[in-house]
């Protein structure tokens, strides 16, 4: 005999089952359910048609440096696995002092699995892949738990699924977070709290619970931080109502949460302590205040069919953070869902969840219309403490994510079963207004531009003729706003490592978190000449800080590339250098062996 907790209408049934475990188990496999995991397939193919049209040259417009970044992440876990390296560090960037990975997104639940793909096509193909991957994924995996364990109805179902696949949130990040479009395994983690609550197999689920947090945590650490507060938030709702049930849930489940954090620690015991103690960790990165205005909920996210470039501007950080656009509609039918449901705990317990997660992510102030009121929010007590100080606060949004699919699956399956009751003006009402408030939230495909031209002295393996056992250093060093040098050593299989590039490392005497090196004096001097188009004063401190900096790196090579005042900074590094650079294969070159 068996016990299982069904949450079928929102509310928590009990059966008792006869059946021999083998069958009890079972995975079924429906008709309805692979036509949902197809369509999810190919909707995320909609949305990367164009990516994946061209693998060769395609870049996403609105990444930024993002996707340069993931890339390279995905192409050195696979160089280190193939030379039999520690993938957790890397000194084939930031030379000599290199990156510590494991504090970094490489996101090893993508990049160790997918690491043959990525040494046989390519990491565009591989960064490509897992975003296709985690945009149906994520859908399939919240359409099977809601599908089993909330609602009768398969569309119903597949409302709540597409939801949590394509959210604005998701296709904003699509655009260059992997880790945060890869939430698959989430709805399973929840699944298992609760079966560990309602006392069944607690060692079995719990081995199964550590096992899928300890790979939530390859996968991402950020999103599995946002969403646990989420689902708390959730669970502290749901049992409100029934607090002694939700005490003996606690007691029941406490034996398996104790399994599920030993099997945790057991397999990420080692890469979090390279994480924050290892070489190249830092304490927290501050990214100042990034809560959400409020008229960024009402709004249409940029990449929708509803929405313009116009949509976010001033209500994100850019066009990878729409974290909030769920548009007016939504929010009007959410609201209305919450009301008319409210008698189911499942109803009240996500309508909360989205109400505390919306307001944690406003940040420390109230914004509204970009005018700040002065009126402090709950996220002023939290900002501080340890792990949530690195939080972008806006992210906090994506926690509505699910609790709003809940409320969509719960409408829907409720007006679906008033029709089958006669009650069809309940059922097309329901279905009108969800049309009107999803389709205008339809994702649009994302645009696609050509990457650059690979320099010829990179791309004909000029560079073995200047490079002995030293580093290359471009001018200005790759940094997060232009880090195209990555992408050129990737096409030349890490042959040399380069100063400077783009990830997060410490800075300064307290080690705090930065994007980009701990720059040095040259590094900034070259970067400012670009920006102001002016060659700088030189003088001989200058020119021996210069070859201190180009020590330190030990560099053999100097390349100046095609770019922005590529004149004034060949100029200005013809003075720092005391040479003349010379022109091979469309850059220009200085040979430092014999200066360093």
């Amino acid at each position: 005999m068996s016990e299982t907790l069904n949450l079928v209408d929102g509310n928590p049934v009990t059966t008792t089952t006869t059946a021999a475990p083998t069958r009890a188990r079972r995975i079924r496999v429906t008709p309805a359910d692979v036509v949902a995991t197809a369509s999810f397939v190919a909707l995320a193919l909609f949305v990367l048609g164009r990516q994946w049209r061209n693998l060769g040259n395609g870049y996403l417009v609105t990444s930024g440096q993002d996707q340069t970044m993931w890339e390279w992440f995905f192409a050195d876990t696979a160089h280190s696995l193939a030379n039999l390296e520690n993938p957790l560090s890397s000194t084939l960037q930031n030379y000599p002092l290199g990156v510590n990975l494991m504090a970094n997104t490489a996101m090893f639940g993508v990049s160790v699995p997918l690491a043959p793909i990525t040494l046989l096509f390519g990491p565009t193909v591989t960064f490509t892949l897992a975003l296709t991957l985690g945009l149906s994924g994520t859908a399939t995996a919240w359409y099977w738990v809601l599908s089993r364990h909330l609602v009768t109805s398969k569309f119903a179902a597949a409302v709540g699924g597409v939801f949590c696949g394509f959210a604005p949130a998701m296709i904003s990040h699509t655009n260059g977070h992997p880790n945060f479009v890869s939430l698959f395994m989430l709805p399973f983690i929840a699944l298992l709290v609760i079966r560990l609550g309602s006392g069944e197999r607690p060692v079995r689920n719990g081995m199964l619970l550590g096992l899928a947090v300890a790979y939530q945590i390859f996968l991402g650490e950020e999103p599995l931080l946002i969403y646990s507060i989420a689902f708390a938030v959730f669970g502290i709702a749901y049992g409100a109502s029934r607090p002694g049930q939700a005490i003996a849930a606690a007691r029941r489940g406490f034996k398996g949460l104790c399994v599920a954090g030993v099997v945790t620690l057991a397999i990420v015991a080692v890469p979090l302590w390279w994480q924050f103690l290892g070489p190249q960790s830092y304490h927290s990165i501050e990214h100042g205040p990034v809560g959400n205005d409020v008229n960024a909920f009402t709004r249409f996210p940029s990449q929708s069919l509803a929405g313009d470039p116009g949509s976010a501007v001033g209500l994100s950080m850019n066009a990878t953070e729409e974290n909030a656009f769920f548009g007016w509609p939504l929010l009007l039918l959410v609201a209305m869902t919450a009301g008319w449901l409210w008698r189911v705990r499942v109803a009240r317990a996500a309508a909360a969840t989205v109400a505390v997660m919306a307001v944690l992510s406003m940040g420390v102030e109230l914004s509204v219309a970009h005018n700040a009121t002065g009126i402090t929010l709950p996220w002023s007590w939290f900002a501080k403490l340890p792990l949530l100080e690195s939080v972008l606060e806006s992210r906090f949004a994506m926690g509505c994510i699910p609790a709003i699919a809940i409320l969509l699956a719960l409408g829907t399956d409720r007006a679906i079963s008033a029709g089958r009751a006669g009650q069809r003006s309940t059922t097309l009402l329901w279905l009108g207004w969800l049309a009107v408030s999803l389709l205008p939230l339809a994702p649009a495909p994302a645009p696609v531009a050509h990457r650059a031209p690979v320099p010829a002295f990179f791309a004909d393996g000029t560079w073995r003729s200047y490079v002995s056992d030293g580093s290359v250093v471009t001018v200005p060093l790759p940094r997060p706003e232009d880090a195209k040098a990555l992408q050129w050593q990737v096409g030349q299989k890490f042959g040399y490592p380069i100063a400077g590039g783009y990830f997060v490392g410490p800075a300064g005497p307290e080690d705090e978190g930065k994007y980009g090196p701990d720059d040095r004096p040259t590094a900034m001097l070259l970067g400012k000449t670009q920006n102001t188009g002016e060659v700088p004063a030189i003088d001989d401190a200058t020119r021996a800080t210069a070859l201190a900096d180009l020590r330190f790196w030990n560099a053999d090579v100097v390349v100046l590339p095609p770019g922005k005042n590529d004149q004034i900074l060949r100029a200005t590094v013809d003075r720092l250098l005391g040479v003349t650079g010379q022109r091979v294969d469309g850059v220009w070159v200085w040979d430092v062996r014999n200066l360093t």
